[in-house]
């Protein structure tokens, strides 16, 4: 039986029986990577880790993105 994992995503709780890394669940969602940053337990991660970081249990990432204006 496989694991069922919770993970929250900017304030929303998510489920996965996956094994996905911080990029697939960047990539499944469609942000545009060059424009955001990533908060991974209440740390910065830098990109070149994204694909390398696995999701676990109670694991809370936020997904900043940047916006040009003026």
């Amino acid at each position: 039986m496989k694991e069922t994992k919770k993970f929250f995503l900017n304030g929303e709780e998510f489920f996965s029986t996956k094994v996905i890394t911080l990029l697939e669940i960047i990539n499944y969602l469609n942000y545009n990577s060059s424009l955001l940053v990533l908060e991974y337990n209440h740390f910065i991660c830098p990109k070149e880790r994204w694909d390398t970081i696995f999701i676990n249990d109670k694991d809370k990432i936020e997904i900043v993105t940047i916006v040009g204006g003026g």
